[in-house]
């Protein structure tokens, strides 16, 4: 599903975005692209992106007048999509925004889930991907990551009844993860690590959570409220992801168990070697000296 969002800026309460080229006017998503405040924030993003070195495929989003930018639908806090408006809320969303605002163009979210991101990059449908991704090595490979704006920790989430309370209460459980998460890799890991299975034959390079059997196992779906929807099911013994997210699923009955681990770093991701890839850790890490991400966070619950 794709959203066209002509918001001319978004701001955390009380934080000034002290970023050059981002004009202050106020704009929301309802908000028409007519107005005189809309406009003239738009003609100072362009003038500023045009009066910069842009490298050719900064210059090719400015010239179509669109940021694509990949963000996920139902993670509250990072993106949100609402069902009535279609408008996407949250901290990757108002980032997305704010980098279309410096370059003065409007921002288009297609939403991508963690099997589809990279693809979606690959191809040239997107721009961009905002949506919880995490940095590894491995994906360092294939992709640019911006300077990260975010970093979480993975745990499990489990019903209160099922009696599990700790990682060695999951032996030979199935813990439900996303398709294309590093969720799984992590939690062996953790587990390896606290000596709750033996972890022969563990390669975290070579892992594979469809055929992992040794101590644990995982069934993968395609999005978060399905893994929950198996949870409550007793499809699946535990829900294992990123503990931000898992807040939202943590409803009467479910705890998480008693460990956080595999830290995990969120970054813009971007084609590889592309000069798009420099203008994000710029505009990321300015937000981070000013505060601007801080204040995002706060604003929307992610402290």
């Amino acid at each position: 599903m794709k959203k066209i969002s002509r918001r001319s800026f978004v701001k955390a309460a009380g934080t000034v975005l002290a970023l050059t080229a981002l004009t202050a006017c106020g704009g929301s998503a309802g908000s028409t692209a007519a107005s005189g405040s809309t406009a003239s924030s738009a003609a100072s993003g362009s003038a500023a992106a045009s009066s910069e070195a842009l490298s050719a495929d900064v210059q090719a989003i400015v010239d179509r007048g669109v940021l694509k930018v990949g963000v996920k639908n139902a993670v509250k806090g990072f993106s949100f999509q609402d069902t009535l408006t279609g408008e996407y809320t949250g901290l990757e969303d108002s980032l997305a925004e704010m980098i279309a605002e410096h370059l003065g163009v409007d921002v288009e979210f297609t939403t991508v889930t963690a099997a589809t991101r990279g693809e979606l990059l690959d191809s040239g449908d997107i721009d961009c991907v905002l949506a919880t991704f995490t940095i590894t090595d491995e994906r360092r490979k294939s992709w640019d990551f911006s300077t990260p704006y975010y970093t979480d920790y993975v745990s499990v989430l489990v019903e209160d009844a099922s009696g599990i309370k700790e990682l060695a209460d999951l032996k030979d459980k199935v813990v439900g993860v996303s398709s294309g998460s590093t969720s799984a890799r992590a939690l062996v890991q953790a587990m390896i690590d606290a000596s709750v299975i033996s972890g022969d034959g563990f390669d975290a390079d070579t892992f594979n959570a469809d055929t992992w059997k040794d101590g644990i196992s995982f069934r993968q779906y395609d999005d978060y409220p399905a893994i929950s929807t198996a949870l409550s099911a007793g499809e699946v013994d535990g829900f294992c992801v990123d503990k931000s997210i898992l807040a939202i699923y943590k409803t009467d009955g479910r705890s998480y168990i008693d460990a956080e681990f595999s830290p995990q770093e969120y970054g813009i991701a971007t084609k590889k070697g592309s000069g798009f890839s420099a203008l994000c850790d710029e505009l990321v890490t300015g937000w981070l000296a000013d505060g601007t991400i801080d204040g995002l966070i706060k604003d929307n619950g992610l402290d």
